[in-house]
């Protein structure tokens, strides 16, 4: 597929796919006119790319832990995926107390909104 399909199928932009391409992360081949063109495993692979890149890593980290999962080391054998195993955990431990947050942040909303209701009803009552 071309640039411009990968990027209608990913929602990322060209200018981002060229970059993700100049800097290692995709696999593009060239085909005779110049283009780009990108096999179905790079939906995948722009997804996990973004998905590092919500997680505040840089390039040059994306980079080298997608060769550390293209290459299917386990994080015995290598000391980047095992940093990679840590930064999972860490986010799925912030993201869980980010859940938490926000369900006490409902809780105390629903309380709330009950109380209000509650004194509505009781003024309405009372007319």
């Amino acid at each position: 597929m071309r640039i411009g399909e990968l990027s209608k199928k990913t929602g990322v932009s060209v200018r981002s796919l060229r970059y993700y391409d100049k800097q290692n992360l995709l696999h593009a081949k060239r085909l005779e006119n110049g283009y780009r063109s990108f096999d179905e495993s790079s939906v995948e692979r722009v997804r996990l790319i973004q998905l590092y890149l919500g997680l505040g890593l840089n390039s040059k980290q994306i980079e080298q832990i997608l060769r550390c999962k293209d290459h299917h080391q386990v994080p015995e054998e290598d000391d980047l995926c095992e940093e990679l195993l840590d930064l999972y955990r860490n986010r799925l431990r912030e993201v869980d107390d980010q859940l938490h947050l926000l369900l006490d942040v409902k809780k105390r909303l629903q309380e709330s909104i009950y109380s209000i209701e509650e004194r509505i009803k009781e003024y309405e009552d009372s007319q």
